[in-house]
């Protein structure tokens, strides 16, 4: 077990405390059985409610429960170590889809979705991507046309976390011309007439979350459905995408973390020529590389909550946190699969799950390249 950060105030060490605990009794006796089903486990929405795990971040006076990105950093890492497909779930309503309804959102809004998803009462999704538009947000196509009233939607989203969950959806959709500036977010009610929800996508990894392919088809919404302002949804995107990728750059932590000790206590007591596999020199070397990949990727995930809590310009850190979080997570969940040899390669074992679900990371929130992209502009080039 890692000492705590010396970032972390005492708060953030009981709040730790409270995670691991949450995860140990509520949320990993589900784990199999939702990985076989492939469902995310209904129950955990209350016993999150219940928990405050919901509600990280936002004020009390909307349902929150107080804290702060450093402090969702940390459940985001701890649900994680359990399953990526049941931590994407509520992470993605409360910390993903939410956060528009909190920095963009009317009153009306926040006491009409806000505060029932921060109350387990409703689960919500963020529908961005396309067929033809992932990282490229400004390429989406899915058409808000303007009608007496309100907008009738006309397109598809793709690759939706919730989607056949999710009573509320936050939707880009093209208000205007081409280009960045002319896209707007829209509140949308699930079912509302015009709006349908595909199959579940079979996934890599994931399992156990819910992701689908939404279809608009003059899907009519009213003109009190618009989220913030018009034509300012890629910005409004944008500044969600900071807390996004904090998010998912702990859950690589998490991911990282739990098959680094698995692999140490399997290291310890697997025999082979007569020792243990711990005294062989490449393994011990390679579980060392682990545990500095792991804690430099710690560093940057905590440094990027705590500086875009701050209020400074994040941009760089988040992007860096999001990119290196997610390479290490991939490397040591390779590197703990060749720790555990041929049993590693059987689902039973404790690092199949997670080698599956530690893939997606380098594509979600934005790319590899993405994260690339915002660097090199930020270094001027």
């Amino acid at each position: 077990m890692q000492a705590p950060s010396p970032l972390f105030t005492a708060d953030h060490v009981e709040f730790q405390a409270v995670c691991r605990k949450f995860v140990r009794e509520r949320v990993l006796p589900h784990v199999e059985e939702a990985e076989e089903k492939r469902m995310f486990p209904r129950q955990l929405w209350s016993h999150m409610r219940d928990a405050g795990l919901l509600g990280l971040g936002y004020p009390e006076e909307v349902g929150g429960t107080g804290g702060d990105l450093l402090s969702i950093a940390i459940l985001s890492e701890e649900l994680a170590k359990a399953s990526g497909g049941i931590a994407i779930t509520p992470l993605v309503s409360s910390y993903m889809a939410a956060p528009h309804l909190h920095f963009f959102g009317s009153q009306e809004q926040k006491e009409r979705y806000l505060t029932p998803v921060l109350t387990a009462q409703k689960v919500a999704a963020i529908a961005v991507t396309e067929p033809g538009a992932g990282s490229d947000v400004a390429s989406i196509s899915l058409r808000a046309t303007p009608e007496r009233g309100g907008y009738r939607l006309q397109g598809t989203k793709l690759f939706i976390t919730n989607g056949g969950l999710a009573d509320v959806i936050i939707v880009a959709a093209r208000t205007a011309g081409d280009g960045h500036r002319s896209i707007t977010m829209f509140v949308v009610e699930a079912p509302t007439p015009g709006f349908n929800v595909g199959r579940p996508l079979r996934k890599m990894g994931w399992h156990s979350s819910d992701t689908r392919e939404l279809i608009f088809d003059d899907c009519l919404v009213g003109e009190e459905q618009v989220l913030g302002e018009l034509n300012q949804g890629f910005y409004q995107i944008m500044h969600a995408f900071q807390r996004e990728r904090v998010v998912l750059a702990a859950m690589g932590i998490g991911l990282a973390e739990t098959c680094l000790e698995a692999a140490v206590a399997y290291a310890r007591q697997r025999r082979v020529f007569g020792q243990p596999i711990s005294e062989f020199q490449a393994l011990r070397h390679s579980l060392a590389y682990m545990r500095t990949e792991t804690e430099a990727a710690r560093l940057l995930t905590y440094q990027a909550a705590v500086l875009t809590d701050s209020g400074v310009d994040a941009g760089g850190a988040t992007a860096m946190a999001k990119l290196f979080s997610a390479q290490v997570a991939n490397d040591v969940v390779d590197r703990a699969v060749q720790v555990f040899g041929g049993a590693g390669f059987l689902e039973e074992s404790p690092v199949a799950m997670h080698y599956r679900d530690a893939r997606v990371l380098r594509i979600g929130g934005g790319t590899d390249e993405i994260q690339l992209e915002i660097l090199a502009k930020r270094m001027g080039l």
